[in-house]
């Protein structure tokens, strides 16, 4: 048996690199994953089936809508059991050249549709005793990086979130933490960077007291410990993840 057997499991952001780490960890470890991602995301279906999941087609700029979306979800399964919310926007700029719009973009993604889909979750966690969500913070919070505010400012409301949250849920036997990666090898490192990243997976690894690049497996790794039943009484937390992270600025920042 499984340590997840019979548990409903609901990522955001689930098929980016980070994302489909997590799903993989969570089905092997016996649960129903569903993930959500934007409507427009290339073969959703498919790429969620390969990893072992069920693709749930939201945008989280509609928050009303997604919570629609996810209540249903909800009701179908009986509950969900597990809420990762890992879905974020980023975007590195100078922060006098994000418009407002902009700027809330980023924060209704990355902090504001957790809240949004952590209180349709909670209620079904509320009824069994018993739920796991997980937030995503940043090592940007460490404030070393220039060029993402918004995004930075994001993850701040995020943290702010898990702790409360960790505090109304905890009667109920739901524990809330955050998940705080540093540099992560990913598709949208190499999105970001471009021609500099090489240059800035150097720098990455002059910053980091360990000279090993993160993988998105390792992140999985520390999600599934954290929603397992071995991690039951740990809430509250915002778990770094960062192999030593000294910090600096980065190479190829605006």
């Amino acid at each position: 048996m499984t340590t997840l057997d019979g548990r409903t499991a609901l990522l955001t952001g689930g098929l980016g690199s980070l994302g489909r780490a997590q799903a993989q960890a969570l089905a092997a470890q016996g649960a129903a994953v569903t993930i959500l991602e934007h409507p427009e995301v290339a073969d959703g279906t498919a790429r969620a089936e390969a990893l072992g999941a069920r693709f749930l087609p939201c945008d989280l700029n509609d928050l009303g809508r997604a919570q629609d979306t996810v209540q249903a979800a909800a009701d179908a399964a009986g509950g969900i059991d597990i809420l990762i919310n890992n879905a974020a926007l980023i975007i590195n700029r100078p922060y006098d050249r994000f418009s407002l719009d902009e700027y809330e973009d980023q924060i209704r993604v990355n902090s504001s549709a957790a809240y949004a889909l952590s209180c349709i979750c909670a209620a079904a966690m509320k009824d069994k005793g018993w739920g796991r969500i997980v937030n995503f913070t940043s090592v940007t919070l460490k404030g070393m990086i220039d060029g993402y505010v918004p995004y930075i400012a994001s993850k701040g409301a995020m943290l702010g979130l898990t702790v409360s949250l960790a505090r109304e849920l905890g009667p109920h036997g739901i524990t809330v933490n955050a998940v705080a990666p540093g540099a992560v090898v990913s598709e949208a490192e190499a999105r970001v960077f471009g021609e500099a990243a090489q240059e800035y997976s150097d720098w990455v690894l002059e910053q980091q007291c360990l000279k090993t690049r993160i993988q998105p497996e390792d992140i999985a790794d520390l999600v599934a410990f954290l929603v397992s039943p071995a991690a039951g009484l740990i809430t509250g937390q915002n778990i770094g993840i960062d192999g030593g992270w000294m910090g600096g600025k980065a190479p190829g920042t605006e």
